[in-house]
Parts: structure tokens; sequence; C-alpha cells
């Protein structure tokens, strides 16, 4: 087992009802030939759970998933959400949101880096798994990995090494006319709370 997927059992065991478990590995094959409700990830025999499910989480990939695609002429990309990446020969790891340009090869499993992979954080989520995950969409070759926070309300930028808070909350993409601001999204997501509150 890698040194990254013992640490994130160590960590999941300290902090899931559901875990992995590492006596019963699993082989790419059986992995890729299986449906997992919601999508697993794979990390050299290990099968790793993902937070998913809970409305901030599910609302803001919505939203981003909608947003680029709705700019999709103007960014001149798409987006997708929960899309399995091929991020080394026996790991893939499924961002909530990953970004592609309009002329990337298309595939069932993406082979290549997307141009943006976007991780939105439920309260299960632990930090340090985030930044390995983030890690390793940088050394996959993604230029843009971002990181988004709805209960603290902060959004961050991996660069080497490293996640940055972005203290302005805007998202942007060198070179390209892509510009996310956080502060839209999240006042989105209070505007539908408030809503099914009756506010």
């Amino acid at each position: 087992m890698s040194p990254v997927a013992a640490l994130c059992l160590k960590e999941d065991n300290a902090a899931m009802a559901t875990q992995p478990i590492a006596d019963n590995l699993v082989s790419l094959e059986e992995y890729l030939s299986t449906c997992y409700e919601p999508d697993c990830e794979y990390d050299d025999g290990l099968i790793v759970e993902r937070n998913v499910g809970e409305y901030d989480h599910s609302f803001l990939q919505t939203i981003l998933g909608s947003m680029f695609t709705v700019n999709i002429d103007i960014w001149g990309v798409y987006g997708l959400t929960e899309q399995r990446i091929r991020i080394a020969p026996r790991k893939y790891r499924i961002p909530d949101v990953c970004v592609l340009r309009l002329d990337a090869p298309v595939d069932d499993i993406l082979n290549l880096p997307p141009l943006i992979a976007i991780e939105i954080l439920s309260p299960e989520d632990r930090w340090a798994r985030v930044l390995i995950k983030a890690s390793e969409y940088r050394d996959f070759g993604v230029e843009n990995v971002w990181v988004i926070d709805p209960r603290r309300r902060k959004v961050f930028a991996a660069t080497a090494g490293e996640l940055r808070e972005i203290e302005d909350g805007i998202f942007e993409v060198k070179g390209t006319p892509i510009r996310v601001q956080a502060g839209e999204l999240f006042a989105k997501l209070d505007r539908m709370r408030a809503r099914s509150r009756g506010v």
C-alpha cells in the first residue's frame, strides 16, 4: 500500500463510521468493473470512499458544473461532475467538478489532466486528505486546483506543496476569461436555504 493510502486509511479509521479496509484489497479490474454508490476512488488496491450527499456540497457542485457549461462558448470549456480521472497506473481520483477545454480528448475515464479540478468540502472531510488530493492533482499536471469550504466560507487554490487561501474569493485561470466569484456562489446557496425556510 502506498504511503498516501496508509495515511488516509489511518485518518479514516479514526474519523469515519464506514472506512476503507486495508485487508480487503481490490484489483484494478474489479474496481473498474464495479458500480459504487456513490462512486469511490482507487489507490493501489484500496477503495477510498468519498464524502458526498449533503445539501451545501451538492448545490455548489451543481451550480459550478452548470456555470462552466453555460459559459461554454465564452470560456471555451465545459464542466463535468464526479468524473473518474486516472492520475497514475493504479490510482483513480474523482474531483467534485472537473473542467475541460473544448478540444480535450473525450474518454470514459480521463487519462489527461483537466484544466481545473475542484473539490468541495463536506463536514466529514479531513484537511490532510484534501492536501494530499490537491498535491496529487498538481503532480498529475492539473494547473488549477480549487478547494471550496462552504461551512467556513473560504476558498483555496493549490500551489506547489500547499493550499493558499484566496482572500478576495475570486478564482481565475491565467490566459482565459474564466472568473468565478465564490461570494456569488455562497449568496446563491444562502438564498436557496432561506427559501426552504420560507424566508
